[in-house]
Order: C-alpha cells, then sequence, then structure tokens
C-alpha cells in the first residue's frame, strides 16, 4: 500500500473519521457497561442490542469512510452493517422471547407487560 495516500487525507476528513470512531466506541462501552451492571435479564439484553449496535456501526462507518478516501468505495463495510442491523433486533427478539418463556425473574422496576396487558394497549376505553 502506498503510504503517500495516508499523509494526503484532509485534516477535515481526519476529524470526521476520529469522531465516528471514537463515539462508536463509546457506545459500545456504554453497552458493554450495561450488560455488566444492570440487574436483569431483559434490562440486560436492551443494553447490547442498542449501544453495542449502534457502536459497531460507528466504527463501521468510520471505516467505510477513510477506506473511501483512501483506497475507493469498498463494498464489505457496508455489507457487514447491514447484516448487523439486520441479524441484532432478530436475535434480541429470540432472545426476550426465550426469556419469557423460561420465565426468569425481573426486578421490580422492570415493566411486565403480561400482568396488566389491558393498560398498555392501542384500544381506546
Amino acid at each position: 500500500m502506498d503510504t503517500s495516500m495516508l499523509d494526503t487525507l484532509p485534516f477535515w476528513l481526519e476529524l470526521t473519521i476520529c469522531f465516528f470512531i471514537v463515539l462508536g466506541a463509546c457506545f459500545a462501552l456504554i453497552g458493554s457497561i450495561g450488560l455488566l451492571r444492570l440487574p436483569d435479564f431483559m434490562t440486560r439484553l436492551h443494553a447490547p442490542t442498542k449501544n453495542t449496535t449502534m457502536g459497531v456501526g460507528g466504527v463501521i462507518l468510520g471505516s467505510l469512510i477513510y477506506f473511501g478516501a483512501t483506497t475507493g468505495f469498498n463494498i464489505h463495510e457496508l455489507l457487514i452493517a447491514i447484516f448487523l442491523f439486520l441479524t441484532a433486533p432478530i436475535s434480541a427478539h429470540l432472545l426476550a422471547k426465550a426469556g419469557m418463556h423460561r420465565q426468569l425473574k425481573l426486578t421490580e422496576n422492570t415493566r411486565d407487560l403480561r400482568k396488566k396487558p389491558e393498560q398498555f394497549s392501542d384500544e381506546q376505553s
């Protein structure tokens, strides 16, 4: 690879790339801390599926911009992002359904919509 290409990036582009990578790293860190610190299964499931997905998305966006500017457009990062944003909600849904099926204990602050379904319905009373 030609190292002269690395020196020719404009400063604003370097800042943009760094912004997305640091933002993605912060989201991933917050999601990981949430996975460690939250009290029950359902809240622990929420932290990594939302924050870590956004974290990896930010890092991939920074990578997409960098490699787009240095070596030209590459579809690999775009395919990784699409795969991630399609599979993360599906796996979270399946894990949540498994947790509900196993009737895992919830803390008292976690809402259980199964107790009063009429309270959370879309129907007008």
